[in-house]
């Protein structure tokens, strides 16, 4: 290996690709090569057929690993301040989830916390649970405000989610959740709440240009599917992609109300039906499907996987990290909880976060597959076959990373 920390343009020979190109499968190719030229894959294919100008490049072996696309976790609410093991403690206790939000527990006990953090305190909190994701393979996350609830902490969260991503060298997608909860001082005008987030909120955090995409909780303890569409109305006049936490805890038609707006994604699903699924497939709307609050919270009613397949919704997989909920910052973990408590097979829950978590996040012309073109966000890992990322689980068998094609290597 002949490189500096900077080179962004490697050949990488002796390996066995899982290109996640294959709509329905692997997209296997062994004993194969890769060439990567200023941070994007330039050629893709059998080791022996390199083509002449790449095998100049540095090389780096690979020694018969298997390589995939970086993991893309596409659904976390990785920035917030306090701790929410109390509650945790409380719902093992019998506690519902829902009992405990509406006594002033939940996310806005996380808000209260969050509103006292300063930016730097909220980036040093969240570094560690960035780079536990790192060391599996993730080299793209999205990051949701949504603990602020109020123009200059969710400012703040979404600042928090950009540095991160700038100082950690990870692609960061940040999404505005101003409509996550209702913050004390509007409760019982949650209306006028969504007045401030559709009329300041967001018109200001966008003219800042901290906003990749909008999302809302669509929920009983949330917002009506009405103030939704206020939201995502709001979104659409400023030209910005939405998403969706739908149908997580009752069939408010959440999913559909994504669909309709033709949103990126609709997360959760847990009570979606059918009609619903089938409106996503119309609309290329990706489902997000989030085993670790499934865990957490000791839910018995699964998302429609059998449905989403039969219609062709693409599936994508997150941790959904966060305090309360899904305190959890393994991806891989993940992919096993989707084939044990989804049912979907290995090369799903591998597709859930690459190929499908790309398109979850509007980035799949840039990551989630290997092909020319795209970005050089590559993942090398020491196992006998991709199935062993999900039928294992405890396991960092990550022994190298290339993020936009700067290698790093597993520690």
């Amino acid at each position: 290996m002949n490189s500096t920390p900077e080179t962004r343009s490697w050949l990488i020979r002796r390996v066995h690709l899982a290109t996640m190109a294959d709509a329905t499968g692997w997209g296997e190719c062994r004993d194969a090569a890769v060439a990567v030229q200023d941070g994007r894959i330039a050629w893709v294919g059998p080791a022996a057929r390199v083509p002449a100008p790449h095998r100049a490049l540095p090389e780096f072996d690979a020694e018969g690993r298997w390589l995939t696309p970086g993991l893309i976790d596409c659904h976390t609410h990785l920035v917030w301040a306090g701790s929410r093991a109390a509650e945790i403690e409380l719902r093992w206790q019998g506690a519902r989830y829902e009992d405990i939000a509406r006594a002033g527990g939940g996310i806005v006990s996380t808000v209260r916390a969050t509103r006292q953090a300063t930016l730097d305190e909220l980036i040093a909190a969240a570094t560690p649970r960035l780079r536990t994701l790192m060391a599996e393979g993730v080299t793209t996350v999205e990051i949701k405000s949504g603990y602020g609830l109020e123009l200059a902490a969710e400012r703040r969260m979404l600042q928090a989610a950009r540095r991160l991503g700038e100082r950690e060298g990870v692609t960061v997608r940040t999404t505005f959740l101003g409509a996550h909860a209702l913050p004390p001082e509007f409760q019982g005008r949650a209306d006028d709440y969504i007045d401030l987030v559709c009329g300041e909120m967001l018109p200001t955090l966008h003219r800042e240009g901290w906003i990749d995409a909008v999302d809302a909780f669509c929920e009983g303890i949330g917002f009506t599917p009405e103030q939704t569409r206020r939201v995502f109305q709001a979104a659409a006049q400023r030209g910005l992609p939405v998403k969706l936490h739908a149908d997580q805890l009752s069939d408010l038609g959440g999913a559909q109300l994504a669909a309709d707006h033709r949103a990126l994604s609709a997360d959760h699903l847990e009570c979606t039906n059918e009609t619903s699924v089938r409106a996503m497939a119309a609309a290329g709307t990706v489902a997000v499907l989030l085993p670790g609050a499934f865990y957490c919270l000791r839910e018995t009613r699964l998302p429609p996987v059998q449905a989403l397949r039969e219609h062709g919704v693409p599936m994508a997989l997150a941790t959904d990290c966060n305090p309360g909920t899904s305190p959890c910052t393994s991806l891989l973990l993940m992919l096993h909880m989707g084939c044990t408590f989804f049912g979907l097979t290995p090369a799903e829950a591998l597709a859930g976060v690459t190929r499908h978590a790309a398109r979850a996040l509007g980035l799949q012309d840039e990551v989630g597959r290997i092909a020319t073109g795209l970005r050089a966000d590559l993942a090398l890992w020491d196992i006998d076959h991709p199935r062993d990322l999900a039928c294992q689980f405890g396991h960092r068998p990550l022994a190298a990373c290339w993020r936009g094609g700067r290698l790093d290597l597993a520690r």
